[in-house]
């Protein structure tokens, strides 16, 4: 799946319907991707591009968490908006028995032997998982499995 011309595509149907704050999201996200692009100097990648659609939502996340506590529901809602316009170009997000599946598929291939070996665990895992599970979520499930 090509992600950036599935934006671009997007951001022409959006200026054509007059869906103003759609519009103003995937401009976000394709200006967000250019700027990595021109940072790292080279032309990102389907994986490269989902870690800054990933990195997007996470964003959103956090601000919502801050704006409910400051009590600012006017924001929460746009935030939230904005969520869903980034999910619909992320790709369906795994089940708890699919993540939990792939965790012991990486610790057979792996075989670690403690907390030392969680690093070579997140590194087969997250390009099979980046931006189909939470992968703070992920994290904490190999913690708990490595005991």
């Amino acid at each position: 799946m090509d992600y950036k011309s599935k934006l671009t595509d997007e951001m022409k149907r959006c200026m054509k319907a007059g869906e103003k704050s759609r519009l103003l999201v995937v401009r976000t996200l394709l200006a967000a991707i250019k700027q990595q692009e021109v940072d790292q100097q080279t032309t990102l990648n389907d994986e490269h591009i989902l870690a800054v659609l990933d990195k997007a939502l996470k964003q959103r996340k956090e601000s919502i968490a801050q704006f409910e506590a400051a009590g600012r529901h006017d924001l929460v809602a746009n935030e939230a908006s904005e969520m869903a316009v980034i999910q619909d170009f992320m790709p369906q997000q795994l089940s708890e028995a699919e993540i939990a599946s792939r965790i012991d598929q990486a610790f057979n291939e792996v075989s670690p032997s403690g907390m030392q070996d969680m690093g070579k665990v997140m590194a087969l895992l997250k390009p099979q998982m980046q931006g189909r599970a939470d992968m703070a979520k992920v994290s904490q499930l190999i913690k708990a499995k490595l005991g």
